[in-house]
């Protein structure tokens, strides 16, 4: 089972978060915590959820206001999903540099881009020099 399976039922979800379950449907409503519907529209809410209701009752008992913790909440969800964006990315440059060790040295193009080097070689500087002068003065 993961945290994220949809596999409480109102009542026992209430329980398990140590609160009533009207507050739930209030959360609910107020899209604090929005729980997977079943095909008759009943309310499942998973171990994710009842974390995140623990966590509304404790912000909520240290005085943030519902306002508060919805901000809270979206910031905290928004780090979740970056750290697992960076494992997924960490993922794919360990697959790429096993699968193309004699191409993992990267460097800066003339454009901005990014382009591969061979390792123990360097990049090209660019010693031009640019004059910038205003539109209108010659």
């Amino acid at each position: 089972m993961e945290s994220t399976d949809p596999v409480f039922a109102i009542a026992i979800a209430a329980e398990l978060a140590g609160m009533h379950p009207q507050t739930l449907r209030q959360y609910d409503r107020l899209e604090l915590v929005i729980p997977q519907r079943t095909s008759g529209q009943s309310r499942r809410y998973s171990m994710r959820d009842i974390d995140q209701l623990r966590e509304i009752a404790r912000l909520g008992a240290e005085g943030v206001s519902l306002e508060g913790i919805r901000r809270v909440l979206q910031l905290e969800n928004q780090v979740a999903a970056l750290s697992r964006r960076v494992r997924e990315l960490e993922h794919a440059l360990a697959d790429e540099m096993i699968s193309r060790p004699g191409q993992r040295v990267f460097a800066a193009g003339e454009s901005g881009d990014v382009v591969s080097i061979k390792a123990g070689t360097r990049a090209r500087r660019n010693t031009q020099v640019v004059v910038w002068r205003p539109l209108g003065h010659d």
